[in-house]
């Protein structure tokens, strides 16, 4: 019978400990930084109180990429960083360095490879967005496509930082919004203006209490049509949300004719100066239009040229919003305001303006 410690038991349960993975400089002033600077587009400096520097270069790639591109930003990490590179909840990718010579080096490669440095401070950070059409079945509209193409005409704005602000761009392909456009500058959501479309072969694919049961608003219940069990669906209670085409294959939601995009603005995470808050609706739909979507396009690029020749130093487009009033964005931005503009939420009203002085 041994004794003393018992050794520590390993499993493969859980993520690993995410200390085992910090560059030697994060580990050594863990908790004891002092300050960061943006010292150029894309490159950041962080000092710690033992006055060791951690450099810091981003650049951004796409959401979905090959193990060939994994592969060749893993061998500039292994070339400049000691391996230590990193990706940012907006599909950045940062490269670690402690030696500042690396730094210019390290730039003309990432350049060379495709990717532009820059998304700091005053700019356009890469667009967070959801799977699109590549890879999900309730998508009302695209989601690489889109991004790729607003980029390709906001790409100054990721490389420089002439700005206001920053500005935080957002895309979900529907409703269900695996993405961050609830609390984003500026978003994209894909939108259905249709329900599911119920098709004669349901009875022989698809289980009808769990399809009844799994629509969160009630919007579906058991029908006969011709002697035959089915569904029908309440278009007043549908919010369009695919739920039952998940389950139920004979449900199709898509609809090339009627899905599209809307736009939202005003919202953001951050605390400083005013509190978080919500995007609110800019732009009700526009439709469909690959593989370029110029509709979609011009709309975000005509709101953040107009918001950046009219706000502020450091006021975000909400900010910018609640000051001019939205009878003026609609005015300077030229969106027609609509019916769909009205909040008709029950609780809507606690946020009315209630007085008769409208901000001209």
């Amino acid at each position: 019978m041994t004794t003393g410690a018992a050794p520590q038991r390993k499993t493969d349960i859980g993520p690993p400990n995410f200390r085992n993975f910090l560059p030697p400089v994060i580990s050594k002033n863990y908790g004891k930084w002092q300050y960061h600077e943006t010292l150029k587009p894309g490159v950041l400096v962080h000092v710690a109180e033992s006055g060791d520097k951690l450099f810091t270069v981003r650049a951004g790639t796409p959401r979905l990429l090959s193990i060939q591109t994994i592969r060749e930003l893993c061998d500039l990490a292994d070339k400049y960083c000691g391996g230590y590179v990193r990706f940012t909840s907006r599909h950045n990718i940062e490269f670690l360095l402690t030696d500042p010579a690396k730094i210019e080096p390290l730039i003309a490669e990432i350049r060379a490879k495709g990717f532009p440095v820059g998304g700091t401070a005053n700019s356009i950070s890469s667009i967070v967005h959801t799977q699109g059409w590549i890879h999900c079945h309730t998508a009302a509209t695209d989601a690489s496509g889109i991004v790729k193409a607003v980029m390709d005409e906001l790409i100054e704005h990721f490389t420089h930082m002439k700005l206001p602000a920053k500005i935080r761009l957002a895309l979900a392909c529907c409703l269900n919004m695996c993405g961050a456009v609830h609390c984003s500058d500026i978003a994209i959501l894909g939108i259905h203006r249709r329900p599911p479309k119920v098709e004669d072969r349901l009875p022989k694919v698809c289980e009808i209490p769990n399809v009844v049961a799994s629509c969160p608003t009630a919007a579906i219940r058991p029908k006969k049509v011709d002697g035959k069990d089915t569904v029908e669906i309440i278009d007043e209670k549908c919010m369009f949300c695919g739920n039952c085409f998940t389950v139920c294959p004979a449900l199709p939601i898509n609809n090339a004719l009627n899905d599209g995009c809307s736009i939202w603005v005003g919202g953001k995470v951050s605390n400083a100066r005013s509190a978080p808050a919500f995007s609110k609706l800019a732009v009700p739909f526009l439709p469909n239009n690959p593989p370029r979507w110029p509709e979609v396009v011009d709309a975000v690029k005509n709101i953040v040229e107009v918001w950046a020749g009219d706000a502020r130093k450091y006021e975000r487009i909400g900010e910018w919003i609640d000051r001019i009033g939205w009878p003026q964005f609609f005015k300077k931005t030229g969106i027609p305001f609509t019916k769909q503009h009205i909040d008709d939420f029950r609780h809507a009203e606690l946020t009315w303006q209630r007085s008769m002085h409208f901000k001209a």
